[in-house]
C-alpha cells in the first residue's frame, strides 16, 4: 500500500511540474509586426514596425497561455522616412497621443497539441477591439545560438482601419487592412 501511495504521489508532482507553465519573453530583433492594405486598387502596400516588447505564456499540458505584446507604433517602417511620418500622423496612428499598440490575450486556443490562433484585444490608437489572432506556424525547441528555450510563432488578422479612427482615403486607400506578427520569444 505504501509503494502504491508513493507511486501516486511521485506521480502528481512529476504531473504538476509537467503542467507548469513557460513564459517567454518576446526578442525584439527577431519579431516583426507587419501591416499590409489596397493602395488604391494599385499595389499592396507593405510595411512594419521594428520595435516590439511582450511576453507569451504558454502551458501545454492544459493547453492555456497568455500572450501580452506591446508594438512602439513610432517605430513604423513603411520605407519612406517622409511616409513613416504620414502615417505616424493624427489622420492615422497618431503617434503623439498615441505612441503604442497593444494586443492582449483573453485566450489561446489549440487544435490538439497545436496553438491554432488567439483571441484577444487590440487597442490602436486608443481605441480597444476584439481580434483573433490566426496561427499559420508555431514552434517551440531549444535555441542553438542562445542555449535556451525558444518559441516562435507566426499570426494573422485582418481588421477594418475605419473601427481605429483611421479611415481616411477610405474606400479608395483599402479599409481592410492585414496584420502578420512573426514573433520569436525567448525562456525566461
Amino acid at each position: 500500500m505504501k509503494h502504491i501511495a508513493l507511486l501516486v504521489f511521485t506521480s502528481a508532482i512529476s504531473a504538476s511540474v509537467f503542467a507548469a507553465p513557460e513564459t517567454y519573453t518576446i526578442d525584439n530583433n527577431h519579431t516583426y509586426p507587419r501591416f499590409s492594405y489596397n493602395h488604391l486598387g494599385y499595389s499592396t502596400q507593405l510595411s512594419r514596425f521594428d520595435k516590439t516588447t511582450g511576453s507569451i505564456t504558454i502551458d501545454r499540458a492544459v493547453k492555456t497561455g497568455v500572450v501580452d505584446v506591446t508594438i512602439d507604433t513610432t517605430s513604423v517602417n513603411t520605407g519612406s522616412p517622409l511616409f513613416d511620418q504620414h502615417i505616424q500622423g493624427a489622420d492615422f496612428l497618431d503617434t503623439t497621443k498615441y505612441p503604442t499598440a497593444t494586443f492582449i490575450s483573453s485566450k489561446v486556443n489549440f487544435n490538439d497539441d497545436n496553438v491554432a490562433s488567439v483571441d484577444g484585444t487590440l487597442t490602436l490608437k486608443g481605441i480597444s477591439k476584439p481580434v483573433s489572432l490566426v496561427i499559420t506556424s508555431f514552434q517551440c525547441m531549444f535555441h542553438p545560438m542562445l542555449l535556451k528555450s525558444a518559441c516562435g510563432a507566426n499570426a494573422t488578422t485582418v481588421v477594418k482601419r475605419t473601427d481605429f479612427n483611421m479611415g481616411k482615403y477610405a474606400p479608395l486607400v483599402g479599409d481592410d487592412v492585414t496584420i502578420t506578427l512573426s514573433v520569436e520569444a525567448v525562456k525566461e
